[in-house]
């Protein structure tokens, strides 16, 4: 036992004396002094309680403010994640998953400049895995011109039941990404950056919630720009469409059997244990939704983080317009792949199983009727089968992401948004891709820039991800940098006197937009034909999300 406490000693004050071999950095935040260290030329201060998860019958409420403290915290843990499912993406064997979870990281320069420009991240995950430091802004930051912040936030029915109850309004996740931003703008200016300068972005999920934010009344006067990666605030997984069911399903493969009493149902979720809570593994449905996503909520706390449809908020210009950078891949939709073997026969006998959640009909005739229009627009009069794969990719590319973010483009521009750049990201990596997902072998003839390639190419990842050093991706990585600082900084991803190719905002017909593959060029409208089909098919199809049911006394639904 003796020798097990020395060894243990020993390995502390190695710990320590590392430390304090690193060049340190002591800021004094509201909460009290933090001391962060230098890695890569960058000061790393990880693992800041920005606030406080609430805990037991109010763990899916509002967060609290965040802990004080007198001396200064070491900011060095960057192995807090919040409570998630198990995921074969991720290893997350050494990370400490807790229910108070809610850290900041941020990301400081090695210059004695102020008010520098501030960039929030927001990781994806599709609401329901990851953390903040996924992806490490370093490359960004060394630059000199910019400050980072990456952070947890809750996920999966953590974050996201919403039964419009007291004890389960909805939207704990986004509330914490509002309580950040209000920690940023209050603390930032330690660090050396601009509480007037910030922009938010985010890939996929991450994508989809500054796309959200931007809708809400909540973080208003937080942020100043907004670059949505693959994720759009109208798309058919970044809302719940019936709040209500999707708690239910979900309870029902957790053996609830009181499903149909709302108040028992808000029982059974505030006790139930974390591992069980968590023990079904999220997956992609065939209509495209995913479960628990944001929500509509009811007004029925001090602050809801929004009570109507993203796309009525759109309609009515009833938002904050700031400059967008707004895009995707090419093949968004290579995400799916892993599906295609389980589900290409069953699409092929019946494929209005797989048309998006957010289309509804008078009638399974009619159904089946759109079902083999859209049907025939990806595939022909061919089955689908490998020959057709590219037809598969395109129709996830487009009901998930694109069109999305081709019809947000259109309803914020009439609602007066002028300042919305517009992109496709197409450049073909055959290396890109995480380890421990790999692709198929009938893949090999696909070329285009899979979920995710964008925001690989822009920052440094934390997840294992196969290199690619050729050199033409490396002047790509330099370029989309260069873009993405650019807007970060002055709001423009092409400011005057720059050398790369005039960028102009997109306008009413969805151009121009920038293809930023082998070369970055400038192009008229973006998937013109795809957009159009899916603009009759919404036009005429659409169903607009519900919040949960008001409800006037503890009894069934």
């Amino acid at each position: 036992m003796k020798r097990v406490a020395l060894i243990c000693l020993v390995v502390a004050c190695a710990a320590s004396a590392q430390s304090e071999a690193r060049e340190s950095r002591t800021v004094q935040t509201a909460q009290g002094p933090v001391r962060g260290y230098k890695t890569d030329e960058v000061f790393e201060f990880l693992g800041i309680p920005y606030a406080k998860a609430p805990t037991g019958k109010d763990r899916f409420k509002a967060p609290l403010p965040g802990p004080v403290w007198m001396q200064p915290y070491e900011a060095v843990n960057n192995k807090i994640v919040c409570p998630q499912i198990f995921s074969p993406m991720f290893d997350l064997s050494s990370y400490n998953m807790q229910e108070d979870c809610l850290v900041a990281n941020v990301y400081m320069p090695d210059t004695e400049e102020t008010n520098l420009s501030v960039l929030v991240y927001v990781h994806g995950g599709a609401y329901q895995i990851g953390w903040g430091e996924m992806l490490l802004p370093h490359s960004l930051v060394k630059t000199k011109k910019i400050v980072a912040v990456t952070f947890n936030y809750r996920l999966g029915a953590h974050g996201f039941l919403c039964l419009g109850t007291e004890g389960a309004p909805g939207n704990a996740g986004m509330k914490d990404q509002v309580a950040l931003l209000r920690w940023v703008n209050k603390n930032i200016a330690k660090f050396g950056g601009s509480p007037n300068d910030v922009t938010i972005t985010g890939s996929s999920s991450g994508s989809s919630a500054v796309d959200l934010l931007m809708l809400s009344k909540m973080p208003n006067g937080l942020y100043h720009r907004v670059i949505p990666v693959s994720g759009a605030n109208v798309g058919v997984w970044s809302i719940q469409h019936d709040p209500i069911q999707v708690a239910k399903d979900y309870a029902v493969k957790l053996n609830f059997t009181e499903k149909d009493d709302v108040f028992a149902l808000e029982f059974f979720y505030q006790t139930i244990p974390f591992p069980i809570l968590l023990s079904d593994n999220f997956a992609t449905k065939k209509d495209s939704s995913i479960g628990f996503v944001p929500c509509v909520e009811r007004n029925i706390t001090d602050e809801t983080f929004f009570e109507d449809t993203p796309v009525n908020i759109l309609k009515q210009g009833n938002y904050r317009k700031v400059p967008v950078l707004y895009g995707f891949a090419n093949m968004d939709g290579l995400m799916m792949i892993r599906y295609f073997s389980l589900w290409k026969d069953e699409m092929n006998d019946n494929f209005a199983k797989f048309l998006p959640l957010d289309l509804v009909f008078k009638s399974d005739e009619e159904q089946k009727e759109v079902a083999q229009i859209i049907k025939e627009f990806y595939f022909g009069d061919n089955p689908i089968s490998e020959d057709s794969v590219q037809g598969f990719i395109d129709y996830y590319t487009d009901t998930m992401f694109t069109y999305p973010h081709l019809r947000s483009t259109q309803l914020q521009v009439a609602a007066g948004n002028d300042a919305i750049y517009l992109y496709e990201y197409s450049f073909f990596s055959p290396h890109f891709q995480i380890e421990r997902m790999p692709m198929p072998e009938f893949l090999s003839k696909i070329h285009g820039a899979n979920h995710g390639a964008p925001t690989a190419a822009v920052y440094d990842m934390n997840v294992k991800i196969t290199d690619d050093s050729s050199e033409n991706y490396l002047k790509m990585r330099e370029k989309m940098r260069e873009l993405w600082l650019n807007f970060i900084t002055t709001g423009k991803p092409v400011p005057e006197g720059s050398k790369l190719p005039a960028w102009p905002p997109v306008g009413a017909n969805r151009s121009p937009h920038m293809d930023l593959g082998e070369e970055i060029k400038l192009k008229g409208p973006l998937l013109e034909k795809r957009a159009r089909f899916w603009d009759d098919i919404y036009e005429r199809y659409y169903r607009m999300p519900v919040p949960p049911p008001k409800y006037s006394v503890k009894s069934e639904l």
